[in-house]
């Protein structure tokens, strides 16, 4: 995730609380702020670019699976029609 979106995220969450706890809202939002980027930091996640891309080579890597299993089958019934 982006510091923009992590921002996003704070200033939603902190939207979310009555006007009454929101006094100490700078000091809060520091405090969500960093536990978000703690959090999400921890997290195995890739970005988009990455997801994007390995997208693109499992649908290359289908295609090719799929050529290969129709050309087989077409080897296997040509082998049964000499039989």
């Amino acid at each position: 995730m982006t510091k923009e979106s992590i921002e996003k995220l704070t200033k939603q969450f902190i939207k979310s609380f009555p006007d009454g706890f929101l006094s100490a809202k700078e000091d809060f939002e520091k405090n969500v702020k960093a536990a978000l980027e703690s959090g999400l930091g921890k997290l195995d996640l890739v970005t988009r670019e990455e997801f994007e891309v390995q997208q693109t080579v499992l649908k290359r890597t289908r295609e090719k699976l799929e050529k290969i299993e129709r050309h087989l089958n077409s080897l296997a019934i040509n082998q049964s029609i000499k039989d």
